[in-house]
């Protein structure tokens, strides 16, 4: 007897991601340089801690950051998460 396998098809919840800036290595080495774009932060959902503070949060690949840091890459995104 064949079995009819039936999938249903899974719904995965896909994030959008607003560009608002490049994470850089030093010319030195020493550190890592962030340029944010001011204008697409005005773009980004903020948060607000119990202290008062406000805060936009963004993201770095890992991955990515990791071969910027090893000079693999020169550059990589930081992004804002959108809903």
């Amino acid at each position: 007897m064949s079995k009819n396998n039936k999938t249903k098809p899974v719904q995965e919840e896909v994030m959008s991601s607003l560009l608002v800036g490049y994470a850089r290595r030093s010319n030195a080495g020493g550190a890592l340089k962030v340029s944010i774009n001011t204008s697409a932060l005005s773009d980004c959902e903020t948060y607000t801690t119990s202290d008062g503070q406000t805060y936009v949060p963004l993201v770095i690949s890992i991955g990515a950051l990791n071969k910027v840091l090893a000079g693999e890459r020169a550059v990589t995104t930081v992004s804002h998460l959108q809903d």
